[in-house]
């Protein structure tokens, strides 16, 4: 073999080596690779913008903000008072937090405006949750118009609208999955509920929806506490009841005939 050759046979080897070398081992026989990793929430990201609406929960209590641009910051309601005393719609605002792929919502770990920030963080040991609401905030309410924009949830679910005239109307995320045909912007939609209205917005927790009040359909058969019956309202707002499997009728026992006496 010549020189030339032998240099071409060797660079062959080598490159064949590394590709070889680059390749995963295949995995043992029997054994099914694990499925691909789901895209992992985009974690110590911020976003900037000016605070179009308040996104008020059923009790009254800001646990969110709607930004210009679309954007929805969701945080938890506790810092509801904090939030509200730092900032207003108009005002600018940088969050950080993180965000799931393709959901319009930032959860907010850290919230800035005017020279001040609020942090979310885990409450002080020896610290008590705060007490049940006054129930009397609560009232049967009820709001319709045209979906200016559909709410969703962190992991985007769709738990609420908000309506032309500012009002927020909320539900469960099983609800927006049921009644996603008529849950979209531009529909008219017919809502039932509990909830409050006040300086700051207004929002009911549903327990009816439609397309108008002729259409409307029941989604509970009225508001219970966690562990209590109907007609009771829960310390945190309306719960949802949900409906009971039917019983089967239970058969009759079956009858004997009396046997005779044996013979003795």
């Amino acid at each position: 073999m010549t020189p030339r050759f032998t240099l071409i046979a060797i660079a062959g080897l080598l490159s064949g080596s590394a590709a070889f070398a680059q390749m995963p081992p295949p995995p043992p026989a029997g054994v099914v690779p694990p499925p691909p990793l789901a895209a992992a929430p985009e974690s110590g990201m911020t976003t900037q913008g000016r605070v179009s609406q308040w996104l008020v929960n059923p009790n009254g209590e800001a646990d969110g903000l709607l930004l210009a641009d679309g954007t929805q910051v969701a945080f938890p309601p506790h810092l509801s008072a904090s939030v509200m005393q730092m900032l207003r719609p108009g005002d600018t605002v940088r969050v950080a937090g993180w965000r799931a792929p393709n959901v319009p919502v930032v959860r907010a770990q850290t919230l800035e405006a005017n020279g001040r920030s609020v942090i979310d963080q885990p409450p002080a040991p020896g610290m008590f949750p705060p007490g049940p609401r006054d129930l009397a905030a609560l009232s049967a309410m009820s709001a319709s118009g045209r979906i200016e924009r559909l709410l969703y949830t962190d992991r985007g679910d769709v738990h609420g609208v908000i309506l032309a005239d500012k009002s927020i109307v909320r539900f469960p995320p099983h609800i927006g999955a049921a009644y996603g045909a008529i849950l979209q912007p531009g529909a008219q939609l017919f809502a039932r509920g509990w909830g409050t209205r006040g300086a700051n917005g207004s929002a009911i927790e549903a327990t009816s929806l439609g397309q108008s009040a002729d259409s409307v359909r029941e989604l509970v058969s009225g508001p219970v506490g966690p562990m209590g019956p109907a007609g009771q309202v829960g310390p945190r707002g309306p719960r949802h009841q949900r409906p009971m499997a039917p019983v089967p009728p239970v058969p009759p026992a079956p009858q004997f005939a009396p046997q005779p006496p044996a013979n003795s």
